[in-house]
């Protein structure tokens, strides 16, 4: 079992490049299967969740090559139109491919998703959204059947602003025939970017970052892009350096997408500097307790980005409380943070974060992807070695995590452990 070794208690300085976004380039390669040609995406992170993405593009018969950071895929050749259950158990959003292969075939089976075990994450908002489209769908034995002779656009309200629901009617509507009203919409930036690619393709969509995006379909021809970086990634870089004391450089950034972030470690005693397209953070132990942290849709506090800077306030002089708005399971991380010697009370979907002078490094294992990355950056600002096991999750959303610390001055290392 491969675990990573962190002797913690080291400063961190140094410049890094921000990954492509996992979110956002996920939805993207589904969007893929629509183009009568071939798409070629650049700034694609190397993650086991993008593997998994490319394997379900494979199945369907999409031919699919990777050189560095690039991922071409043709779609011509697609054959199929379900993905089994080996597939779609790899990676949660797995079930974005749904509205994608509705569109391009009229028919599409799937299994039901796998992930990280967060909490109740239904579909139901998905199926509706395809429902007002047009599509015929049963749930049975496991399975989802979807058929669809012809979509039609229409006005498509979501219950709540899922970003899942947004993307699949998005890539949905781009097939169908009119033009898709959806209110209520999600208006993460990574809803933005498949927008864009959408648009170099010939869709004439527009609206989004905004509750209301409208969709008139149109030529799907090729095209080249670039996904955009990943701020869930620039989050956690922030926060392990917020926890070990030290001066970062992000590049490749977009900073309006990490404000709450920045605000949040502004207010516990970090420095910023913020351009254009890069930070600079400067931070100086020990952290100072914030004000209340409520995980909200974007623009609010992304849920995402809420493990790692609990994490990064473990030894901040005073309580901070957080309370998760998204996901009911988003704590079952906080367990390992209290082998280490953190100080945290959870009481149902508020957890009361009290500073303590010191984490001792311990052996933990990551529950989630988010929760893992948590897990590292305590370790980070812990005294003594960690082993953080469970590292699939942490490989599914970030592209070379120990490689990237340790360009900032970590003691990290992946270690096989045969015990």
């Amino acid at each position: 079992m491969e675990k990573l070794k962190i002797i913690g208690g080291r400063t961190l300085f140094g410049s890094l490049e921000v990954q492509g976004a996992k979110n956002s380039v996920l939805p993207i390669l589904a969007a893929s299967i629509l183009i009568d040609g071939e798409s070629r995406i650049r700034n694609c992170p190397a993650l086991k969740d993008v593997d998994a993405a490319i394997q379900i593009l494979r199945h369907l018969g999409c031919k699919v090559s990777r050189f560095d950071n690039d991922v071409y895929i043709d779609a011509t050749t697609l054959s199929k139109n379900d993905i089994p259950e080996t597939l779609m158990r790899e990676m949660r959003s797995s079930v974005i491919f749904l509205g994608a292969i509705l569109g391009r075939t009229g028919e599409a089976i799937l299994s039901m998703p796998g992930g990280c075990e967060l909490g109740p994450r239904p579909i139901d908002l998905h199926l509706s959204a395809l429902r007002s489209l047009g599509a015929e769908i049963e749930e049975r034995n496991g399975k989802i059947y979807c058929k669809a002779g012809a979509l039609h656009g229409g006005e498509l309200n979501l219950d709540s602003p899922s970003v899942g629901a947004t993307e699949n009617a998005m890539l949905a509507a781009s097939c169908a025939e009119g033009e898709t009203v959806i209110t209520n919409a999600a208006r993460e930036p990574e809803i933005e970017d498949l927008q864009n690619f959408l648009r170099r393709s010939g869709v004439r969509i527009k609206g989004a970052g905004s509750s209301t995006i409208l969709v008139e379909g149109g030529g799907r021809h090729d095209l080249s892009h670039e996904i955009i970086p990943d701020r869930i990634a620039a989050a956690t870089y922030l926060a392990a350096v917020a926890a070990a004391g030290g001066k970062i450089q992000l590049r490749n950034i977009v900073p309006s997408h990490i404000k709450t972030v920045t605000d949040a470690l502004q207010e516990a005693g970090c420095a910023f500097d913020i351009g254009a397209s890069e930070l600079i953070m400067h931070a100086n132990k020990p952290l100072k307790a914030i004000s209340p942290i409520i995980t909200r849709p974007y623009p609010g506090f992304p849920t995402d980005a809420q493990p790692p800077l609990l994490a990064s306030v473990l030894c901040g002089v005073g309580t901070t409380v957080f309370v998760e708005n998204i996901f009911e399971n988003r704590y079952r991380y906080v367990d390992e943070l209290t082998r280490m010697g953190a100080n945290i009370r959870i009481e149902g979907r508020v957890a009361m974060v009290t500073g303590v002078k010191r984490l001792r490094g311990a052996h933990v294992g990551a529950t989630d992807l988010r929760g893992g990355a948590a897990l590292v950056v305590a370790a980070l600002g812990a005294e003594g070695e960690s082993l953080i096991s469970e590292l699939h999750h942490i490989d599914r959303g970030y592209d070379g995590l120990e490689t990237v610390l340790r360009s900032l001055g970590a003691e990290i290392v992946r270690i096989e452990d045969l015990e």
